[in-house]
């Protein structure tokens, strides 16, 4: 990207979020930034990983830094990811394909919802190695033939994500009486919709979990696992990969931060599944973190909404170019060439988070600074 584009998008994540701030209307900015209830998960979030400093290591030869990595078997630029967002296109006109072509263009890879626009088929055409994230909205006849349509269209591997039973009380929407399921059509769903919850996601049991690994031979991933207990039942039944997430704070107020459920996880699935991490991470030190405690790589969530807002596919490619930057440069500073470097030693825990808040890794992004702008 030139110095003139990236000028005009800003040289820092920050500057992004704010352009998405003057872009997205309110109901849709609260909608993309909120979570469940009192948004005590959404703090828990970041106030685990705020709690969290480093203890760098010196005099190591960081003349050459190295963030590649490698998931589900194919090799990434970064050990970023962005994460499964049913509802781009309503942030901008260029929704999911553009965060697809965003993806391959940055070196890594995007789960792609199965609740976006144009649907799995379509977005699958505009980028190589996707992986297809799933809700259930139908039987095991159902979700066999959407597996089989996922291999037709080449995508990488299956994420069935598993911690929606019923949909979170999101007291933003509420409030503003928004439904972002009203608010596009998703005709490649079919007739009614399908984008609600329905039993078939409220029934989902570990049957169906081994049901579906018996239907592909596509690595899969189970999304939403906060229980040591679960992550092992996930490896038992076959998993490739266990996703640690609380749904970014949108379904159950009150969980702990994603960064504080990640160790006993990775304790639990013991080197025999790749772990993946979401939860309010905004910046490459964050990131490092969650790669010091054992994941694999980590999903942009609301900061890929916030970019994407911002500059569509420019703004997300902008972002990932940043990341990958903060990255390298908080590789260096702790002694780190290559990301097998990284270890819990690097880190202790702080007797406080620095900065208290959702937004806090951004100065003055608080709620009542400047970021509900009315769009």
């Amino acid at each position: 990207m030139s110095d003139g584009a990236a000028d005009s998008l800003g040289r820092t994540a920050e500057e992004l979020v704010r352009l998405a701030a003057g872009r997205l209307r309110r109901e849709v900015w609260d909608y993309l930034s909120g979570g469940a209830e009192s948004e005590a998960t959404i703090a828990a979030n970041r106030a685990a990983i705020e709690r969290m400093g480093f203890v760098p290591r010196v005099l190591r030869d960081v003349s050459r830094v190295e963030e590649r990595t490698v998931l589900l078997g194919r090799p990434l630029a970064l050990p970023v990811f962005l994460a499964p967002i049913g509802s781009l296109a309503l942030l901008h006109p260029g929704g999911a394909p553009a965060a697809a072509r965003a993806a391959a263009a940055s070196g890594t890879t995007a789960f792609v919802s199965l609740m976006a626009e144009p649907g799995p088929e379509a977005i699958a055409r505009e980028a190589p190695g996707l992986v297809l994230q799933v809700y259930m909205r139908g039987d095991r006849a159902w979700l066999r033939d959407l597996v089989a349509r996922a291999e037709a269209a080449g995508y990488a591997a299956v994420c069935l994500t598993v911690d929606s039973a019923v949909y979170g009380r999101r007291e933003r929407d509420l409030i503003n009486r928004y439904s972002s399921s009203m608010a596009a059509d998703r005709a490649h769903l079919g007739a009614g919709g399908g984008a609600q919850i329905t039993a078939h996601q409220s029934g989902l049991t570990w049957d169906m979990v081994a049901a579906l690994r018996g239907m592909t031979r596509l690595p899969l991933v189970l999304k939403g696992i906060a229980s040591p207990a679960d992550a092992a039942l996930a490896v038992e039944a076959g998993m490739d990969a266990v996703y640690v997430s609380n749904h970014g704070g949108r379904q159950l107020d009150f969980t702990l931060g994603a960064l504080d459920l990640l160790p006993p996880v990775v304790e639990a699935v013991a080197g025999r599944a790749e772990v993946l991490v979401d939860g309010g991470f905004l910046r490459g030190t964050d990131i490092l973190k969650a790669l010091c405690l054992g994941a694999r790589a980590v999903g942009l969530g609301k900061l890929q909404g916030w970019a994407l807002a911002a500059g569509g596919e420019a703004g997300l490619r902008h972002l990932l170019a940043l990341l990958a930057e903060e990255i390298r440069t908080a590789m260096a500073l702790l002694g780190c060439a290559r990301l097998p470097d990284l270890s819990p030693a690097l880190l202790r825990s702080l007797p406080a988070p620095f900065m208290p808040g959702p937004l806090s890794a951004f100065r003055g992004l608080r709620e009542g600074q400047g970021l509900n702008a009315e769009g």
